[in-house]
C-alpha cells in the first residue's frame, strides 16, 4: 500500500489536511467521501522511481488563467451538450486547444478519467490547477448527473466575471496612457529645456527668483540623481510586497482602504459580487451551504471579509441561516443582506445571490467608469498646470535677467 496526502472539506466546512495509507488514490477518495468529507486533492506520498519521473514536479504546475479556463469550460459543456461521452469530449477537447500547457493539462485528465477516476478527482489531480470552487461544483454536478448543466453554468460564471475584469482594463488604459505622457512631458522639460536655460540664469545670481532658482535645482538634482527615480519605486514596491506578506500588515491595510471614501465602496461592492456569484452558483448546483461557504470565504481577496466569513460560518453552524450573521459582520451593504433574508424566506437564495451580484456587478462598474473619467481630465489638467509652472517659472527668470542687464 501506498501512502497519499489529502486535502477535503469538513461537513463543518472545515478545512483539513492529513495523510492516509491506502492501495490506490481512488480508494483515498471513497473514504473521505464515505466519512462526509469532499476531496479537494490527493497526492501520493514517495520517491518516483526514474521511469516515471514528471518534469511538473520539477517545474510545478500553474493555475489556468481566467480566459483559458473559460474557453476550456465552455468547450466541453458544448461538447457533452452534443452527446458525447466525457472520455471523448476530452479526446476532441485536447485537439482543440492551443498552448502546449493547456493540451498536457486535458490529456492528463482524459488519462486519470480513462483509467476511472471521476472527473471532479482529475481535475482535484491537478494539484492546483483548477480553483476549488470549480471542483467542488463538478463534484455535484456528477452526483446530480448533471455535468453538462453545471459546465454551462460554470462558463457563465467565468465569462462574466473575465468581461468585468476586461471592462476594467480596457477603462484604464486611458489613463495609464495620459500618466505616461505627463511623467514623459515632465522628463523631457526637466532634462532637456531647462538646461538649456541654466547658462543665462546663473549670470543673475542671486537676484534670480526662487522659482526659477527652484526650477535650476530640481533640473540638476534629476540630471544627476536621476537612478534615485528607479530606486525609489523599486524599494517602495518591495516594502509593500513584504507588508502585504505580513498577515498583520496585510488586515490594517484593507481596513485602512475600506474607510476611503470612494474606494473603500468600491472594494466592499466588488467583494459582495465575489462572493454572492460564487455563492450563488455552488448553491445553485447543489452544494451544501457550509461548504460553499468555507469555498467561497478562499475566494475573498480583503482579509477583513476573509475574517467577516469565518464569523458568519461559525453562526450558520448554529441554524441562523444566512441573512442574519452576514448582517452582524456588518461588511457587506445592507442592500445585499435585506436581499439575502428575502431569498431565505421565499427558498430561492441561490437566485437571490446571483441576482445581488448582477446588482452590485452593475453599480460597481458605473462607479468605476465615473472614476476613471474623472482621472482622464484631472492628469491632463495636472500636467497643464506643472507645464505652465514651468514655463511661467523660465519667463519670469528671463525677464528679471533682462531687467539686470538693461
Amino acid at each position: 500500500m501506498a501512502v497519499y496526502r489529502y486535502v477535503a472539506v469538513e461537513p463543518s466546512a472545515a478545512r483539513v489536511e492529513g495523510r492516509m495509507e491506502a492501495a490506490s488514490k481512488s480508494a483515498v477518495v471513497e473514504r473521505l467521501r464515505a466519512s462526509g468529507h469532499v476531496p479537494i486533492r490527493v497526492d501520493e506520498i514517495g520517491a518516483a522511481s526514474l521511469a516515471n519521473f514528471d518534469l511538473a514536479l520539477l517545474f510545478g504546475k500553474h493555475r489556468l488563467s481566467r480566459r483559458t479556463l473559460t474557453l476550456i469550460t465552455s468547450q466541453l459543456a458544448t461538447l457533452l451538450h452534443a452527446g458525447l461521452p466525457i472520455d471523448e469530449a476530452l479526446v476532441m477537447l485536447a485537439e482543440l486547444v492551443d498552448g502546449r500547457n493547456e493540451k498536457q493539462c486535458v490529456t492528463e485528465l482524459l488519462k486519470k478519467v480513462r483509467s476511472g477516476a471521476s472527473f471532479a478527482d482529475a481535475l482535484a489531480a491537478q494539484d492546483g490547477v483548477f480553483p476549488e470552487f470549480y471542483i467542488s461544483m463538478v463534484r455535484a454536478g456528477e452526483a446530480g448527473a448533471s455535468l453538462e448543466r453545471v459546465l454551462a453554468r460554470l462558463a457563465e460564471f467565468l465569462e462574466r466575471t473575465q468581461a468585468a475584469k476586461e471592462h476594467i482594463k480596457s477603462a484604464l488604459l486611458y489613463p495609464l496612457i495620459v500618466t505616461l505622457v505627463c511623467c514623459a512631458s515632465i522628463g523631457i522639460l526637466f532634462v532637456f529645456v531647462v538646461p538649456r536655460f541654466r547658462p543665462l540664469f546663473e549670470q543673475a545670481g542671486n537676484s534670480l527668483p526662487a522659482s526659477a532658482q527652484l526650477l535650476l535645482w530640481v533640473s540638476g538634482f534629476i540630471q544627476n540623481f536621476w537612478y534615485v527615480f528607479l530606486l525609489v519605486p523599486t524599494l517602495i514596491a518591495v516594502v509593500l510586497y513584504r507588508q502585504m506578506r505580513d498577515p498583520r500588515s496585510r488586515q490594517k491595510w484593507d481596513r485602512l482602504v475600506l474607510r476611503v471614501p470612494l474606494l473603500g465602496e468600491l472594494v466592499r461592492k466588488s467583494e459582495t459580487v465575489s462572493f454572492s456569484r460564487t455563492l450563488g452558483t455552488l448553491l445553485r448546483n447543489g452544494v451544501p451551504l457550509l461548504q460553499a461557504l468555507a469555498i467561497t470565504r478562499a475566494t475573498l481577496r480583503n482579509t477583513v471579509f476573509y475574517q467577516a466569513m469565518e464569523r458568519v460560518i461559525e453562526l450558520v453552524k448554529t441554524g441562523k441561516g444566512l441573512a442574519e450573521p452576514l448582517s452582524q459582520a456588518t461588511v457587506f451593504p445592507r442592500l445585499a443582506t435585506h436581499l439575502i433574508r428575502v431569498g431565505e424566506e421565499s427558498g430561492q437564495q441561490a437566485e437571490m445571490l446571483l441576482r445581488i451580484a448582477d446588482i452590485f456587478e452593475t453599480e460597481t462598474r458605473r462607479t468605476v467608469d465615473r472614476m476613471l473619467t474623472l482621472l482622464g481630465p484631472a492628469l491632463t489638467i495636472g500636467l497643464g498646470v506643472v507645464v505652465a509652472g514651468v514655463i511661467g517659472s523660465i519667463l519670469t527668470a528671463v525677464l528679471s535677467v533682462y531687467n539686470l542687464a538693461m
